[in-house]
This record gives structure tokens, C-alpha cells and sequence, in this order.
């Protein structure tokens, strides 16, 4: 890894020629993971699982009890110092860990069992794809374009590729927690570029960051970026498919 860190340019040098010469057609795509072609089960089902395997189920069966976890939940992410936690927190799967401890320990449901809800988190089925994801990656396949993944996240995404059949969809991941780096630094769109043998001005990045994903665009990609909402449909994917033809 630490020896991919060097061999992989940090920065986009475009060549006199390359400015002076027709935009060139996008070969590879290069998608984020969270929220953009995946997404975690909801709330609800995520409490159950961890009141299930606490042996703390029987709360939820509390009047309101969701919804007083999920008020608790969004008023201790605003706390100044849960939300410093929460700054870099994708940079190492260690950093992670203790930003959703030092949040989750503030939530009256949670306190006490952070290390089993982060099981919960981190399951292969806790993370699920949009009805969209399957058949956009098919068709980009079948129009024989490269597809990576570049995504700020603390632990292997791929369990969950593998677990939904689609890792055989997906040619390379770029995952922050791996690398010690955050979007928009372009060493992460960069490493996914060459590990896909694309060249950065004929690849697209897909996201729903205008910042972190937008960021793509500094080192010569072209980006799409979604609405940042939280879908229960389709993610609205299949305009990739337009762009690309």
C-alpha cells in the first residue's frame, strides 16, 4: 500500500496537446459508494438488529421509541465535540470507531452496546443498493466502459458488493481508510484512473458531494453529482447511461 502511495501521481498535468484537442469520450466511470449506488438499511431495522442481538428489542416496543432514538441520534450529532469526532473519521477504520462511540454513547438506546451496533454497521447485508445499481453497472459493462469506485469510507465496501453479487460488476475500489486520504484530494481519483488504465479527462465520477465528489473535476474528470436525498426508489442512475453514450 505504502508503496502504491508513491507510484500513483498526486496531481492532474495536462499537456498543451491535450487542452488543444477535442474533449475525449468517457471510457471509464468512477462511482462513490454511500448514497450514490448504495445505502445502509433504514433507521428502524437497523435498531432492531441491535436490540436483537443486545437483548434490548423489548424498548423499541415503546411508545415513540424510534423516533425519540432518531431525535437523540440528531441532537448529539450537533455537539461540538461529537461533531469534531466526526471530522476525518473515514481517514481510518480506528478514527471511525471512536467518532461513532463518542456519538452513539450519548444516545440513551445505544449506551452500552457501540461495539455491538457497530457490528450492526459494519454487516455484509447492512448496506444495500439503490434498484438502480445493478442494472446501470450492466449496462456500462455491456457497452465495455471501465467502472471503479472512489469512496470515503472506514472499512472494506466490498463485503457489501459481494454480498449483493455485484463485485463482479466493479473493476477496482479507492477507499479512503485504506489510503489515509479524504475526497476531494486527487490523489484518490487519480489512483483510480491508473488503476483502471483510464485517462482522468476520458472518466466520469458520480457522487452526491458536490465538494468531495465535485473535487474530481480539479484533476481533469468530468462529475455528476445527484441530488443529496435520502432515496427510497431509484437513485436516478440511469442518466449516468446518457452521458456516456
Amino acid at each position: 500500500m505504502i508503496q502504491a502511495l508513491f507510484e500513483t501521481p498526486s496531481t492532474y498535468r495536462p499537456t498543451p496537446g491535450d487542452m488543444a484537442a477535442p474533449v475525449p469520450q468517457v471510457e471509464a466511470v468512477l462511482f462513490d459508494f454511500s448514497n450514490t449506488i448504495f445505502q445502509m438499511i433504514d433507521l428502524e431495522a437497523w435498531l432492531h438488529r441491535v436490540g436483537a442481538a443486545s437483548g434490548r428489542l423489548a424498548r423499541l416496543n415503546e411508545p415513540d421509541a424510534v423516533a425519540e432514538i432518531s431525535q437523540q441520534l440528531r441532537r448529539a450529532f450537533q455537539l461540538p465535540d461529537v461533531a469534531a469526532l466526526q471530522e476525518g473519521r473515514d481517514l481510518s477504520r480506528e478514527r471511525h470507531r471512536l467518532a461513532m462511540r463518542g456519538w452513539w454513547e450519548r444516545v440513551d438506546f445505544l449506551r452500552g452496546v457501540e461495539e455491538t451496533a457497530y457490528r450492526e454497521l459494519t454487516a455484509p447485508d447492512a448496506w444495500l443498493p439503490y434498484p438502480d445499481t445493478e442494472p446501470t453497472l450492466r449496462a456500462l459493462r455491456a457497452r465495455g466502459l471501465r467502472v471503479g469506485i472512489v469512496s470515503d469510507f472506514a472499512w472494506d465496501l466490498r463485503i457489501h458488493l459481494t454480498h449483493q453479487g455485484l463485485d463482479s460488476l466493479i473493476d477496482g475500489c479507492v477507499i479512503s481508510y485504506e489510503l489515509g486520504r479524504e475526497k476531494p484530494d486527487p490523489h484518490l481519483f487519480l489512483k483510480a484512473c491508473a488503476d483502471l488504465g483510464a485517462d482522468p479527462r476520458a472518466t466520469l465520477m458520480v457522487g452526491d458531494n458536490p465538494t468531495r465528489d465535485g473535487g474530481a473535476t480539479a484533476c481533469g474528470l468530468r462529475a455528476y453529482i445527484l441530488p443529496a436525498e435520502q432515496r427510497t426508489g431509484d437513485r436516478g442512475l440511469a442518466e449516468v447511461l446518457r452521458l456516456v453514450t
